[in-house]
């Protein structure tokens, strides 16, 4: 999925629309995580030094009803500055008098941070108006929010049909079409996939894409129960998906001859109570007594996964396989993180809890590839094409 890259366009002099994620962790007006910041930086800055005027648009949150401080890009605004080495001016709003006084007075290289985006009920609406007020301001639009990519919203979608193409992908974009695209169009195998995480209705298209591509499917967290319960086993009081239960039979009995294609846990970690003071002890996957709660994989299925890690030559891993917010529930993710770390494979992790999981463990950085995008990532491993993507120029 090849697409015109901000690099191979003439940005001099040019106002230039550029959508990032800057949804950002935030809290007391600091922020948390950077990540996302940090990971729009190199299309930021390949266009200040080809003296664009640099127009940034992002959403934060869910705010409801209009502009709310604890939503403000401004936070982001002053992070970024501190980061470019150079001022980011913040607008009082994303569209209005006020922010086409700001773009008129711009000059090349000058880098200007518009308000949440959000705090217009027009943008997730994707209204033609909003649209086209946002367009109003620019000659060109690039994209590099991939953690929006799946969103038919008025910055991400509408914005195009206002202005004249190409359109661009941004350096971050490019890097996730590239990762994500190659693992499943072209992966080196062994091709492993990992899939955890809670709800299994929330990955059934994935699950159905990947055992069409894969050549082996683990299955760990929350979703394994509710595959144990469709072989008919108990689990206490585990987390189980009544929505995708009849699917679950249905995809063990089309692929339960091929004990290589889907690999469930074979123990599990249990608990009496979903808290850090729980009483713990390790059972079979197909004994998890009345009472108690699968809360992470046990020794011997982290010892199997492990030794498919390390013959695998592509790994695709979405969700942690257990609890890992907790201390005592984190070593099956922990595990998984560890061997993916140290293979050689290539190795890309579909962001949300995954990544988050990555950071906590101080290993994200010994990945071939993490996602900036939870729900982007999921949709385009299920196969489906992304809205934000679709609009930027094929090559």
């Amino acid at each position: 999925m090849a697409k015109l890259t901000v690099d191979k366009q003439d940005a001099k002099g040019k106002r230039v629309f550029v959508r990032v994620d800057f949804n950002v962790p935030i809290e007391k007006g600091i922020i948390t995580d950077d990540m996302r910041i940090r990971g729009a930086l190199p299309t930021i800055k390949l266009l200040v030094e080809r003296q664009a005027k640099v127009i940034l648009a992002s959403h934060l949150g869910r705010p409801k009803g209009g502009p709310s401080p604890e939503f403000s890009l401004a936070p982001a605004a002053k992070r970024l500055s501190e980061l470019l080495g150079k001022p980011v001016t913040m607008a009082p709003d994303c569209i209005g008098p006020e922010v086409e006084k700001l773009v008129s007075g711009m000059k090349n290289g000058d880098v200007l941070m518009l308000e949440n985006v959000r705090f217009h009920k027009g943008e997730e609406k994707n209204d033609p108006e909003f649209a086209r007020a946002l367009a109003s301001l620019a000659d060109m639009y690039v994209d590099d929010a991939f953690g929006t990519a799946h969103r038919a919203h008025a910055s991400t979608e509408g914005i195009t049909h206002f202005l004249k193409g190409p359109f661009a992908a941004g350096f971050l974009i490019q890097k996730e079409l590239k990762y994500l695209g190659d693992a499943l169009d072209k992966p080196e195998r062994p091709f492993l996939a990992i899939l955890g995480g809670k709800k299994v209705a929330d990955k059934i298209g994935v699950i159905r894409n990947l055992l069409k591509k894969v050549d082996s499917l683990i299955i760990g967290g929350g979703m394994a129960y509710t595959f144990y319960k469709a072989q008919g086993l108990e689990i206490g009081t585990s987390l189980f998906d009544q929505e995708a239960f009849e699917t679950a039979k249905e995809i063990l009995k089309e692929f339960g001859g091929k004990p290589e294609k889907i690999l469930l846990p074979v123990d599990c970690l249990v608990a009496d109570k979903f808290d850090v003071s729980a009483n713990t002890k390790v059972v079979a996957g197909n004994a998890i007594p009345a009472g108690w709660q699968g809360v992470d994989i046990g020794p011997e299925s982290i010892e199997i996964f492990i030794n498919k890690i390390k013959r695998a030559k592509t790994i695709v891993w979405n969700g942690p396989m257990g609890v890992f917010e907790i201390d005592k529930f984190a070593e099956g993710t922990r595990k998984i993180a560890e061997a993916m770390a140290q293979s050689e494979a290539v190795t890309v992790i579909g962001g949300g809890d995954s990544a988050a999981a990555l950071e906590k463990f101080g290993l994200a950085g010994k990945m071939t590839h993490v996602s900036t995008g939870g729900g982007a990532s999921l949709e385009f491993l299920e196969g489906i094409t992304l809205p934000g993507i679709a609009v930027l120029t094929d090559v």
